[in-house]
């Protein structure tokens, strides 16, 4: 969704701006596309982001203490088996709003951190192009793909930790009034700080899985532009 998004958003940017789908685009093309791609995927993923952070968040009860003594007194959870049954348990007790909370904090994530993802994907591509050459070889985007995605996390860290508030704040004992009053009362209770909870750990994660996502994303593109190119006149 988000790279399917992401080229035909630039295809027509260029179209419209330079007159042809494979002209060059300017940083702002990337930008907006980025951005485009970032804010469309947010439909799909927020009940699923609403499940796995409940299903993360969520405590039962022991059933004994350590070494035999009492139960342990921790507060019971809603008691989700799986991520369908939590969706179906959100949907009946909070209705479609509760599929989609936290989603304000989610478009602000995900639409500033595709378009820094992209953006610096593009730019890292550039800086690490041989000189005579067009494209990044294997190592070249390797670099720039976990580049990007680091760069894109240190973006998205501060609304991620506020959307999984938001999202783990379900209908009893709710603490938060909305993104806003999240925010203050996080940063008014634990400091500045807690907006970057995660991050290095997010980045650790990110720069691995982006540098074999572009890898596979620059591959498809090539494979499809070969057989595009072998295809014979008119089928295209």
């Amino acid at each position: 969704m988000s790279f399917g998004t992401y080229r035909c958003c630039l295809a027509h940017i260029c179209r419209l701006r330079y007159g042809s789908a494979e002209a060059k685009p300017g940083k702002t093309d990337i930008t907006v596309s980025g951005f485009a791609s970032g804010v469309s995927r947010v439909f799909l993923t927020s009940p699923t982001e609403v499940a796995k952070v409940r299903l993360q968040t969520q405590r039962r009860p022991s059933a004994s203490g350590p070494l035999g003594t009492p139960p342990l007194s921790l507060p019971a959870g809603p008691g989700y088996r799986g991520p369908l049954h939590c969706l179906a348990t959100v949907a009946r007790e909070e209705g479609l709003r509760g599929l989609y909370k936290g989603s304000s904090a989610l478009l602000l994530r995900d639409g500033h951190s595709f378009a820094t993802y992209f953006l610096s994907y593009a730019l890292l591509s550039e800086w690490l192009t041989p000189e005579g050459h067009s494209q990044p070889g294997v190592g070249g985007v390797l670099l720039a793909g976990g580049g990007a995605g680091v760069l894109a996390w240190a973006v998205a860290t501060p609304m991620d930790v506020v959307k999984a508030r938001l999202q783990a704040d379900g209908r009893a004992g709710r603490r938060y009034r909305g993104l806003a009053h999240c925010v203050v009362s996080s940063v008014r209770e634990e400091g500045p700080r807690v907006l970057f909870k995660g991050l290095a750990l997010n980045c650790c994660r990110a720069f691995p899985v982006n540098m074999v996502v572009f890898l596979a994303y620059e591959a498809v593109l090539r494979l499809s532009r070969g057989l595009l190119a072998a295809a014979p006149p008119g089928s295209q």
